[in-house]
């Protein structure tokens, strides 16, 4: 008790942070741990009460964070001081999990060099090959949804994104067919659903005192799901290579870097260097996080859409009347061109994003000692977390005004 509260949760005050008092062991986010509160809620809440102050320190257990309110500070930490907080400072073993060993956890030079990878798999060129398998799988969900409307029946929304989603990206990553949307309860489905349910003292131990985690060998997700996305992810590798199947979607490019290193057009790199060349194990780990990246967010922003929609008739109607126009203007249907031409829609998925971020934070740490400049100079050492409560400042009225009310118009590009 002593060390506690005169050591460990003197930390902020040693810096002249404002913190709320915490509670002995467990710090300020007891309604985290307990489960009685998502986080993203827990920092909104945090962030609309003290963020007169600019920034405030907080604890979880005994590990402090420093929660950012101020924009300009957010800028420092995001891009005019990137190189001192690169790092989102999030945990992992790769050894007890090996699909999170990818470009989102990783950190440093190992970051840095992934990204150098996997950045010409993501160019305007590339994604536009994918779009065929997309549409094809929109056209499967049209269908679904033509038969569902004949028969008058009711459709729970975010399951049918879920696996809708589900199946573009197994269609795009894993090359496989997954016919969730005809199949609902098949195993890709299961699987889908089994990554999100991370227990939450898991979490909450990977975030604060990791080195339990480690010690007691306990996974971030089950051992099931590892053997299940590892398993399809190389079969469908041995497939393509032993019958020379070339689909140009996602699998194909992290097929290219396990043989050569490198992308097709991507002249920069050796095309006999092996040092760049992807392992398994490697191109697994990305291809699980092209999975939950896409999965669950792409789900919940199309299903909060038709929900803000479904209450704004008259927002509903513009959409589409937008689409029927653009549309009538192109005889080759829908393509990723036509898409691009759909700016109120553009501007409907913008403030679906500003009103329900998938990701309600953002997370980083402090690679270096450094301080930050505001009205008060914070000095941060070397390991401080920094947490950025994304949904509170989606949700501040002082930035937008009337925040609850779905308003497209905000995206204006006078507005922007």
């Amino acid at each position: 008790y002593i060390y506690c509260k005169h050591v460990k949760f003197n930390f902020w005050r040693n810096r002249s942070v404002f913190c709320p008092i915490p509670v002995i062991p467990i710090g300020n986010m007891t309604p985290v741990i307990t489960g009685k509160m998502q986080i993203g809620i827990f920092l909104h809440d945090a962030y609309m009460k003290y963020k007169d102050h600019q920034a405030f320190g907080l604890y979880m257990f005994l590990k402090p964070f420093l929660v950012i309110a101020d924009p300009d500070l957010i800028r420092t930490v995001l891009t005019k001081d990137f190189e001192s907080f690169q790092d989102r400072g999030l945990h992992f073993n790769e050894k007890l999990n090996p699909l999170y060993d990818n470009l989102f956890f990783m950190n440093g030079n190992r970051w840095k060099n992934m990204r150098k990878k996997m950045t010409p798999i993501f160019t305007p060129y590339k994604i536009n090959q994918m779009f065929a398998i997309v549409k094809e799988c929109g056209e499967e969900l049209t269908k679904f949804l033509e038969t569902k409307a004949k028969m008058r029946e009711s459709v729970e929304m975010k399951d049918m994104f879920a696996r809708y989603t589900i199946d573009v990206i197994m269609s795009t990553a894993f090359g496989i067919q997954s016919n969730c949307i005809k199949e609902p309860n098949n195993e890709y489905q299961i699987q889908g659903k089994n990554i999100l349910r991370i227990k939450i003292i898991r979490f909450i131990l990977s975030i604060s005192i990791p080195k339990i985690m480690d010690f007691f060998s306990i996974p971030l997700t089950d051992r099931s799901i590892t053997s299940f996305y590892t398993n399809i992810f190389q079969k469908t590798v041995e497939y393509r290579q032993a019958h020379k199947v070339i689909k140009k979607d996602f699998m194909d490019l992290l097929i290219q870097l396990m043989e050569k290193g490198h992308v097709d057009d991507d002249k920069k790199t050796d095309v006999t260097s092996t040092i760049n060349k992807f392992t398994m194990k490697e191109a697994i780990a990305q291809s699980f996080l092209f999975f939950l990246a896409g999965f669950e967010t792409s789900a919940a922003t199309a299903t909060f859409a038709l929900y803000e929609l479904a209450h704004n008739p008259d927002i509903q109607d513009k959409v589409h009347k937008e689409i029927d126009e653009v549309l009538a203007k192109h005889n080759d249907g829908l393509t990723s061109t036509t898409i691009k031409e759909m700016e109120y829609v553009e501007k409907v998925i913008d403030e679906t994003l500003r009103k329900y971020p998938p990701l309600p934070m953002l997370n980083r740490i402090c690679t270096k000692d450094i301080t930050l400049s505001s009205t008060t100079d914070i000095h941060l050492p070397k390991g401080t977390s920094i947490l950025i409560p994304i949904l509170g400042l989606h949700r501040d009225p002082s930035i937008y005004p009337d925040p609850d009310k779905f308003d497209p118009d905000r995206f204006n590009l006078d507005e922007k």
